[in-house]
Formats: C-alpha cells, structure tokens, sequence
C-alpha cells in the first residue's frame, strides 16, 4: 500500500502528540513488508508521518519539490530531512529550482499520483496560499486518490 502525506506545519506540541497517535493507528492497519509512505520530509507531520513509516517497519519515497527546498526549511529541521531523505528508496523531483508554492503544488501533485491514499493533517480550512494542505486535499479527491482528514478534537495550529 502506497500512502502519502500532506499536512499543516506549526502545529501545537499537544496536537502533535495527537497527530502521531492517529497516524501510527492508521498505518499500523498495512502490512509493513508492503507499506510505502511518499513524503516531501518537511517539518511537521510529514517528517513525522516518514518517522513512523520507517518504524512500522516500512519503506518511504521521498518527493523534493524544488532544487533549494531543503534551504527553505527551518534550521532546526535539516538534519531531519537529510536523514529521512537518506533513507529514501526513492527521491522524485518537480525539476524546479525555486522552492516557492508553485513547486510545492507540483512536488504534492507528483506525491499524489504516487499513491493508493493520502493522509491530510488537516483542520478542514481553505488553504492559507497556493500549494496549501486544502489545495492538496483537492487534487487528491478530483483525481480519485482516497483522503483520510486527521485533525483531533483540539488541535491546535499557529
């Protein structure tokens, strides 16, 4: 099974918690040696979503949306994504240069076509600028890709 991610970043330390829980319940669902998790390893649930994957025992794909994507992720947060993108048994790039939204939707339309479903970290809102989670969500439902909403009661986002 062939799942993918996307989701909200600035997520509250309790929702995060949150988050994982359901996260790791679903994905506990598919047999390890057949589970593949499509990630762009940012930070937050998709980071978090690749962790899990790879503990259960499965495999992750990454998706690099743009050549200076990882220059625009927090500092804090590269090490992660070296590490996660290290262990990728597959890296799929857009051919962008520019890490700006327009890449990012194409790096998550790629994702999208990847996969059997998608996991959307999700508060159910409009996307906040071209390429968001809502946008995501969109995609993956007009092209037929199932969307499984994760947003616990309480969540929290900045």
């Amino acid at each position: 099974m062939r799942v993918g991610i996307t989701g909200h970043r600035g997520i509250s330390a309790a929702t995060e918690e949150a988050v994982r829980g359901e996260m790791q319940a679903l994905l506990r669902q598919y047999e390890p040696a057949e589970l593949c998790g499509v990630s762009c390893l940012a930070d937050g649930p998709d980071a978090w979503f690749a962790e899990i994957v790879l503990s259960l025992g499965g495999r992750i794909e990454a998706v690099v949306p743009a050549e200076r994507y990882r220059s625009g992720l927090p500092d804090d947060h590269r090490a992660t994504y070296d590490g996660l993108l290290g262990r990728a048994v597959k890296v799929h790039r857009t051919g962008a240069r520019e890490s700006c939204p327009e890449a990012h939707m194409a790096g998550s339309e790629i994702l999208v076509g990847l996969v059997d479903r998608l996991l959307a970290v999700w508060d159910g809102k409009a996307a906040r600028g071209f390429g968001g989670t809502a946008d995501v969500v969109v995609h993956a439902r007009r092209t037929g890709v199932p969307v499984d909403v994760i947003w616990p009661a309480g969540a929290t986002r900045d």
